[in-house]
């Protein structure tokens, strides 16, 4: 199956809450992230999270459907056209 490069963005409502559950979750699809970047908003309780991944899209869509059903996540993708072997 072709791969494709997937930008994942992720808005974390109450992040210290749902914090190790997101991270396990990362932690099994490790071998697909390329780069993973994280900003705190403290104040706030939420944390925005950028994940750029390389997958087939059953891969892709396996990783953002476990962290979409984390209670207070938000995630949105971006998967680019070009496939690649």
């Amino acid at each position: 199956m072709k791969k494709r490069i997937a930008v994942i963005s992720v808005m974390m409502e109450n992040a210290k809450e749902h914090q190790v559950e997101f991270n396990n979750i990362v932690a099994n699809f490790q071998q697909y992230i390329y780069g993973r970047m994280g900003l705190p908003f403290h104040n706030e309780g939420v944390s925005v999270v950028s994940i750029i991944m390389l997958g087939t899209m059953d891969e892709i869509n396996s990783f953002t459907g476990k962290l979409g059903s984390i209670p207070e996540i938000q995630v949105k993708t971006t998967v680019s056209k070009k496939e690649m072997d």
